[in-house]
């Protein structure tokens, strides 16, 4: 779908974990505030270049202060839906603070030990909606005015389970990314569980679909694996756009090249073509931040763009890093680069290096 330079997008980003609320960051300035006019206008200096901005969150976390909440309340873990809403608030940097605070103690399940005040939040909200998770996220949204729409992947109490190179069954997220093991194939238990209503009619409405980044098999397939989330993408009309991690991951990546990422990606899916473009970072990273990722394993993903071209996939180069104390996508960049994606016409123009 190409849609002119000044109209505004409609916008669904599909993921989990730090990646999509590190996406998220980037995409909500664009955003037209929900009180102005219906016209583009101006976003803090930027063009408001987005009317809707829809985000498909992972409801999949066994551990940590999610897991509990998930076991003590029977409830769906909050915790990658507490980062997205954080990100999406008008004031992130206080809201930030507060909803990422950690209650003191080692998370031994005693009292409010460990547990984060953003998810006790989400909590407490799912409790008032007689245990309607979607529906209390919702409210969050509108309770801190967060600029734009978060779903979660399915409103049903879903299990992650993994079938391992060596043949083994592992059952649970925690477990699975503990696994010394690769993964072959993820399953979702129970198979046949829906999506919220509203995501199949955001896919369906988008002008763009992002998926990305994050860990390729707990953050990503996780949704795609949820029924009539891959086939809706598959469907859609709209520019729909990879963004390929920067590194490999133990237990879900390691030694998989860009392509190789698409390729188990749309594996997952029936072998659908989900993708127009994949962001591909090609900017060196620097030695030192090498050398701590290596001490797990992990190395710069490789851009074999040749392979990409061959799944009919267009890779989109570029600088798209962020240096800390860990590596982060930034998200500015991205964020720019995927709002231009809609009026490409020709075949790959490399985005300047840096």
């Amino acid at each position: 779908m190409v849609t002119p330079l000044d109209s505004q997008l409609r916008i669904v980003a599909i993921g989990g974990g730090t990646g999509l609320s590190t996406l998220l960051r980037g995409l909500k300035h664009y955003v037209q505030p929900a009180s102005g006019s219906s016209q583009p206008s101006h976003c803090g200096g930027v063009p408001c270049r987005v009317s809707q901005l829809s985000a498909l969150v992972t409801v999949t976390d066994d551990g940590g202060s999610s897991g509990r909440l998930r076991e003590d309340l029977n409830m769906l873990p909050p915790g990658d839906v507490r980062n997205c809403v954080a990100a999406l608030s008008e004031d992130e940097q206080l809201l930030t603070r507060l909803f990422q605070y950690r209650f003191p103690g080692d998370g031994d399940g005693h009292g409010l030990s460990g547990h984060s005040f953003g998810n006790l939040f989400l909590a407490a909200l799912t409790a008032i909606h007689d245990g309607d998770f979607a529906l209390a996220v919702q409210m969050s949204s509108q309770i801190l005015a967060a600029r734009g729409t978060i779903y979660p992947a399915t409103n049903s109490n879903v299990t992650l389970s993994a079938c391992m190179d060596d043949g083994s069954v592992v059952h649970g997220e925690t477990n699975i990314t503990a696994s010394r093991h690769s993964i072959v194939e993820l399953l979702l238990e129970p198979a046949d569980a829906l999506p919220v209503p509203e995501t199949l009619e955001a896919i369906a409405r988008a002008d763009l679909i992002t998926l990305g980044p994050g860990s390729l098999y707990t953050s990503l397939i996780t949704n795609l694996l949820v029924r009539g989330i891959s086939d809706a993408i598959a469907a859609s009309g709209a520019t729909r756009a990879y963004v390929c991690n920067l590194m490999t991951q133990a237990n879900e990546s390691l030694g998989l090249s860009a392509s190789q990422h698409i390729e188990r990606i749309q594996a997952h899916c029936g072998g659908q073509r989900l993708f127009d473009y994949a962001l591909v970072n090609t900017a060196p990273i620097s030695p030192a931040l090498l050398q701590k990722y290596a001490s797990e394993g992990q190395e710069p993903i490789r851009a074999d763009l040749d392979r990409i071209r061959q799944l009919g996939v267009t890779p989109i180069t570029g600088n798209f890093v962020h240096e800390g104390n860990v590596l982060r996508h930034d998200y500015d960049r991205v964020a720019a680069v995927l709002l231009d994606l809609p009026q490409r016409r020709a075949p790959e123009t490399p985005v300047g290096h840096a």
